[in-house]
């Protein structure tokens, strides 16, 4: 077939989906928007309570635990795990599900040694910890640490979904990023803390009702489960579990229990955005019934979109719509399924794409709230401006908001060359998380660590993993990294029966070995590497004098071996606590 017509194949394929995204969806697509910029104009107009920037901040310690848990499922498992994860299966097989048992190790650590120690401090920004238990120079450096890093991720989930819209209707990528964004801002600044929960709990409706539909209908139409079962083992796509303790080999066992571990810890143990949804809740007792919810929830969640890629799979088995050239990345493979899929049922593509939104809604919305926080708390009131108004105050608040919404937009273009979705998510909370992991973690479990030994570790931590990551990324964009997806076929693809579109393999020079530590492990990596360096940097400078030490600022995991652990009598005798 000439090369002419096997472009005019895809062209006609890619106009068929992109036609059948009709106007029965953009109205069910548009609702979903109206309800999100709804709540965020009940909450800023018609709320009885006077907006104050604990009211806007923190929800006025006014929620309860259904908002928190919905909230906190929301925030960062929304489009990454919808696009992310069946594209993950499809391409590399079924070993990812791994990654949902270290929710149950993740949770109770976030629930009973890290929390206990930000719900005693009663903390609005995570980061005044840092300056209660160190120095105020390690507070600021985190704070600077993490604005980086949500940045980064809020673009990645802008793109995201972005991405899959312009693959179902045609429309353009950063005209939908715009949307996101001006949504998002919109609501936001508008409802503060309370519309961003309540419109989380909306939009963990909608992602689930549109992910189960979609994977139940095309479960249905390749007959079954077990029909779908039998081609992903033909397809050697399904393995359950790989013990291999290599740390380069990109997912095992270890790489997604024990490193998706110390992955989401990050999140959930320290992340300023979940600590502002736990100081949300009324009772401290709410924000651990919260996580427990979460924990089933993002299980189930992650079960079902791993089998959404393999049901995917079963679809495309003969005709991989990468390699055939319909789609050009991985992220776009559930778009078009769904397109493909339920493309002549009016009105479902639009519920599918708002399920989508749903996800990057409610992170952006909780990242904006969050960088707020810690600016207006660590920078302006902790910091240039401490005698600032609760009037200025709650200004400054929706002006940050408002920043750190258009800064996300224009972080979009970095976000489109990272690659898949969810690896580059994961890497960046591992690159800049994990050093940040490891800062509370010296602080609460080694009562010896100093402000020398901490900021130092930080730094050294900050430094490793960014040069193992980035090294990769240049290393990939050299072309010096192939891919290690599972074979596909397009033997079955019709009026397309040619030998490849890929151009022959060429031998590629070694790049160094460290550069292929699987992304998992780099949250880890950075942890380590702060906890050692900051133990020994203290050691050097002289440890901390535990007497002057708040018992507050102990995890109470450490609070539990304190009669066993050597220097800790008289903990606390000298302590001055600020008022």
């Amino acid at each position: 077939m000439a090369a002419d017509d096997k472009d005019g194949a895809r062209n006609a394929f890619i106009n068929d989906i992109v036609s059948r995204f009709a106007w029965p969806d953009y109205i069910v697509f548009v609702l979903m928007l109206l309800l999100s910029a709804s709540i965020g104009v009940f909450f800023g107009f018609f709320s009885k309570k006077k907006q104050d920037s604990k009211e806007f901040l923190m929800a006025g310690k006014s929620m309860t635990t259904f908002p928190v848990a919905m909230s906190l499922v929301a925030s960062f498992m929304s489009a990454i795990t919808l696009l992310g994860t069946p594209s993950e299966v499809y391409q590399h097989g079924t070993v990812y599900w791994l990654i949902g048992f270290s929710y149950f190790l993740v949770m109770p650590s976030a629930a009973y040694l890290y929390l206990p120690v930000f719900l005693n401090l009663q903390v609005t920004s995570a980061y005044e910890y840092l300056e209660i238990r160190f120095h105020r120079s390690v507070r600021m450096l985190g704070s600077s640490i993490f604005i980086l890093q949500m940045s980064l991720y809020m673009a990645i989930v802008v793109y995201a979904p972005a991405l899959a819209l312009s693959q179902v209707t045609g429309l353009n990528t950063y005209l939908s990023c715009t949307l996101i964004c001006f949504v998002c801002i919109f609501y936001t600044v508008l409802g503060g803390m309370k519309a961003v929960l309540w419109t989380d709990t909306l939009q963990v409706i909608i992602m689930y009702g549109s992910i189960m539909f979609v994977i139940l209908k095309g479960m249905v139409d390749q007959g079954g489960f077990d029909e779908v079962w039998r081609k992903n083992v033909e397809g050697g796509r399904v393995e359950l579990i790989n013990w291999d303790p290599n740390p380069l080999t990109r997912h095992t066992f270890w790489t997604l229990v024990v490193g998706g571990y110390f992955t989401w810890i990050t999140i959930y143990g320290t992340n300023q955005a979940q600590i502002q949804r736990y100081m949300s809740v009324r009772k401290g007792y709410m924000a651990v019934r919260a996580l427990w919810i979460n924990l089933f929830a993002l299980f189930f969640l992650m079960l079902t979109c791993s089998f959404g890629g393999m049901v995917i799979y079963a679809k495309y088995q003969g005709c991989d719509p990468i390699k055939n050239g319909y789609i050009s990345k991985g992220d776009q493979l559930f778009p078009l399924f769904v397109m493909d899929t339920l493309g002549h049922l009016p009105g479902l593509p639009g519920f599918f794409v708002a399920g989508i939104f749903s996800g990057a809604l409610s992170t952006v919305s909780s990242g904006m709230n969050s960088l707020a926080a810690i600016v207006l708390e660590d920078f302006l009131r902790g910091g240039c401006w401490p005698s600032i108004s609760e009037e200025n105050a709650i200004r400054a608040s929706k002006v940050l908001s408002l920043f750190f919404g258009i800064l996300t937009f224009c972080l979009v273009f970095v976000a489109e060359q990272l690659g898949d979705v969810l690896s580059a998510a994961l890497s960046i909370f591992g690159m800049v998380g994990g050093p940040l992991l490891g800062t509370f973690t010296l602080g609460m479990f080694f009562p010896w660590a100093n402000a020398k030994g901490a900021f130092v570790g930080t730094l050294s931590g900050l430094g490793l993993v960014f040069w193992i990551g980035v090294g990769f990324q240049v290393s990939k964009l050299q072309g010096l990294v192939s891919g290690s997806s599972l074979p596909t076929d397009i033997d079955s693809c019709p009026q397309l029966n040619f030998t490849s579109l890929l151009g022959s393999e060429t031998e590629k020079p070694e790049i160094l070995a460290i550069y292929k530590l699987s992304y998992m492990w780099y949250s880890a990596t950075g942890c380590f590497t702060v906890i050692i360096v900051g133990m020994i940097i203290s050691l050097i400078t002289g440890k901390q004098n535990v007497r002057k030490l708040n018992p507050d600022t102990l995890s109470p995991g450490c609070m539990l071996f304190k009669r066993w652990l050597p220097g800790m009598e008289g903990l606390g005798e000298e302590c001055v606590i600020e008022e």
